[in-house]
């Protein structure tokens, strides 16, 4: 990601509708999957700013990290005290250490996303619980893609095949934010027809705008919980998958 967003970042987690809409509809997923257990080892892997993280402590007790330094001193700027600084491929953990694995907006970020699957599969206790999420469909690549520093948006079958050829079983996958689907597409398409003369620097889409608005567009993304945590839905603009590590 670049840098002077970091600060950023760490300023609407908590309050911008993309993120508040997505956390409403992972947690209400994993709900669903994980049932009244409270006692679970987590690991959150590229924790971000650590809003997440924060959020999954009530399913157990939470480990978190990240490959950027950055990104690590903002989560203990937020108190979370055991997240550390990956050091290269391979987590600083020993083999099935946990019950559950996130891994929200984070595959896109990494070249060789099958063996940072692979190595998430390692840590994973047999018949523990991976949830993972990824931006979806390629022609929607736009200016928050490039910021982010990504190497790709996914379709349905490429996340599957992904996670199958890195040992998982796979539950489920689904699309969500497909409400505001068709918005989003458009304002992204109609950015990129424009002239290269008119393009504006990068700036990335994580705007707050008026309150109104704000709230607005999170509780029409948070009420896709109710739907994603039993049903899959065929478009939307980003992808989650849950999965399970054979027993």
């Amino acid at each position: 990601m670049e840098r002077d967003f970091y600060e950023r970042y760490y300023e609407l987690e908590d309050r911008h509708w993309w993120f508040v809409g997505r956390r409403e509809v992972l947690l209400s997923v994993l709900a669903q999957r994980l049932g009244d257990q409270r006692d679970l080892s987590t690991l959150d892997f590229g924790c971000g700013t650590g809003t997440m993280a924060g959020h999954l402590a009530r399913f157990g007790h939470v480990q978190a990290v990240d490959s950027d330094a950055e990104a690590v001193a903002f989560c203990r700027r937020r108190g979370l005290s055991e997240v550390r600084q990956m050091q290269g491929s391979i987590l600083p953990f020993g083999d099935g250490e946990f019950d559950l694995v996130t891994s929200f907006d984070v595959l896109e970020h990494i070249e060789d996303d099958l063996a940072a699957l692979r190595e998430l599969r390692r840590v994973l206790k047999p018949g523990g619980t991976l949830l993972c999420a990824v931006p979806a469909f390629p022609f929607l690549w736009g200016i928050q893609d490039e910021i982010s520093h990504h190497f790709r948006r996914y379709v349905r079958p490429q996340l599957r095949a992904r996670l199958e050829g890195a040992g998982f079983n796979v539950v489920r996958v689904s699309h969500f934010n497909s409400i505001l689907f068709p918005a989003i597409a458009a304002i992204r398409l109609t950015r990129r027809l424009l002239p290269s003369s008119t393009a504006k620097p990068l700036d990335s889409d994580f705007e707050v705008g008026p309150a109104w608005l704000n709230a607005l567009l999170a509780k029409i993304f948070a009420s896709e919980a109710v739907v994603v945590r039993t049903r899959d839905i065929p478009w939307g603009v980003s992808l989650l998958a849950l999965c399970e590590r054979p027993a």
